[in-house]
């Protein structure tokens, strides 16, 4: 017999888990249904506190915690202080909140985000179609949703601006994140992050993580209760899918750039190098924006790799400044931080001498992709072309988080005469790639010019995975954008 611990998100209570609750206690499981605390002043603390408690007052020598959506802090929380009681810690809808970190940080509704920054006012639970600001209604009746909007209770601002504390004792601990695909990432995704993402995502593999998949949205609690009942017995036990650990080394350390272009001079200014063609006159520039998040403690930096080493040295000798930087996208709420360090260094770069401040490229990866939005909304005259490998152009489902303004797809209708060179991986994630789809019906429909350079084999991350068709690519995408830079 387990002891289930389950814990909901904001405005919610016990009462969510009925049916859920139900389905274990007829296979012979025990449950505690959790309403924390939502007095006015209460706070991440004290729902830790709360269920810290919960866990003690519970006889048997180990427990299973739950946590859906913000339920997951207090969940991490009071595992956190009693490690030794906990036989695994169960994410259903949840993120992977670390030591430091706010349940504000994941909050989908960017008006309710920006408010919790300036005022302590309990937040008042949405109703009707809001819901859909909080996570995807997918799979819910008429009859759940009247039920959330009965019964949810505001919410007290402390639980979202209060940050979690952890010493790293729940994080050793087994885990089992229960995904959602039709509210964010499914398990294929976790596997392109942790092959190719910042290196946090590394914990996300090997034998203490298992993951599920539930075909619903943001609350299977109501939308499948059977189904998520079945998923939790078989987390328990220790069964879900593992996702491989990899080299030691991330990818971007062991391998070098799948070209071999000469050692260029390289510059350092801040957050900018530049990477310098042999010219007696301006030459233009192409500044190369990586992807993230990033870990901003991970060293070498983005622009230190041997991928953008490769990148900037390449443009050097073809003739062009090769501009990287190190930006500040260190969450998916750092967009804004990130566009202010992109348009920084492209200042930086037009008022370098060596630059033809009227001949410049801008180049994104991945999910800086994101970044371009700006760019095509209102593309200077001096902006010869934008280029985008793999890139994300719309935010998957799960990164509501990301500030609206940053939209390509949406974007694209204010580019004009800008020329976009995209390339384009043949096996890439499939919500990712759905970004992609949907920025070139965008491109079709308001007639923007978008060249497409398809690699039909390659992966996210190509260069670091698929050197023989990979090679070609960059080239091509090169020759596109110097070709571009030059008219």
């Amino acid at each position: 017999m387990t002891e289930f611990v389950l814990v909901g998100g904001p405005f919610t209570g016990g009462w969510m888990w009925e049916e859920v609750a139900g389905r274990l206690r007829e296979a012979g499981e025990r449950v505690w249904p959790v309403t924390l605390d939502g007095a006015p002043d209460a706070g991440l603390s004290t729902h830790i506190a709360e269920l810290s408690r919960i866990v003690d007052r519970i006889e048997a020598p180990r427990v299973v915690l739950v946590g859906h959506d913000y339920g997951i802090h207090p969940v991490l929380g009071a595992a956190d202080r009693r490690p030794e009681r906990i036989a695994r810690v169960v994410h259903v809808a949840a993120g992977l909140p670390r030591d430091g970190d706010t349940a504000r940080q994941l909050v989908r509704d960017e008006t309710v985000r920006t408010r919790l920054a300036h005022d302590d006012a309990p937040v008042r639970p949405p109703q009707g179609r809001a819901w859909e600001r909080w996570g995807s209604t997918a799979g819910l009746s008429a009859e759940a949703l009247d039920r959330l909007d009965r019964l949810a209770v505001p919410q007290p601002a402390a639980s979202f601006t209060e940050p979690l504390r952890l010493t790293g004792a729940a994080q050793r601990l087994p885990a089992t994140a229960v995904l959602c695909t039709a509210d964010g990432p499914g398990i294929d995704t976790v596997e392109m992050l942790v092959r190719s993402g910042p290196p946090q995502f590394r914990e996300l593999a090997g034998p203490r993580v298992s993951y599920f998949e539930l075909p619903t949205g943001h609350w299977p609690m109501l939308s499948g209760p059977d189904e998520l009942a079945e998923v939790l017995i078989k987390a328990a036990a220790g069964e879900g899918h593992r996702i491989a650990a990899p080299d030691d080394d991330p990818a971007g350390h062991r391998e070098t750039f799948l070209l071999d272009p000469p050692e260029a001079p390289r510059e350092r200014v801040g957050r900018l190098d530049l990477h310098l063609p042999r010219a007696d006159r301006p030459r233009p520039a192409v500044l190369f924006v990586h992807g993230g998040p990033v870990d901003p403690t991970h060293r070498p930096t983005p622009r230190d790799t041997p991928f953008f080493l490769g990148y900037g040295r390449y443009a050097a000798s073809r003739g062009v400044v090769g501009a990287t930087l190190d930006h500040r996208l260190h969450a998916l709420t750092d967009y804004a931080k990130a566009a202010e360090d992109v348009a920084e260094a492209v200042d930086r770069v037009r008022a370098d001498p060596r630059v033809d401040p009227d001949r410049i490229a801008l180049w994104f990866f991945s999910a800086g992709g994101l970044l371009a939005a700006d760019w095509l909304a209102a593309p200077p005259p001096w902006l010869r072309c934008l280029a985008l490998t793999y890139p994300v152009l719309a935010p998957p489902p799960g990164w509501e988080t990301v500030d609206a303004r940053f939209r390509p797809v949406a974007a694209l209708r204010g580019a004009g005469r800008l020329n976009t060179v995209l390339t384009r991986a043949g096996r890439e994630h499939p919500s990712f790639a759905a970004t992609v789809g949907q920025f070139l019906d965008a491109a079709t429909e308001c007639g923007a010019t978008v060249e497409v350079l398809d690699v039909p084999h390659g992966r996210h991350g190509f260069e670091l995975l698929d050197h023989s068709e990979a090679r070609a690519a960059v080239e091509r995408a090169m020759t596109a954008v110097t070709r571009l830079l030059d008219t």
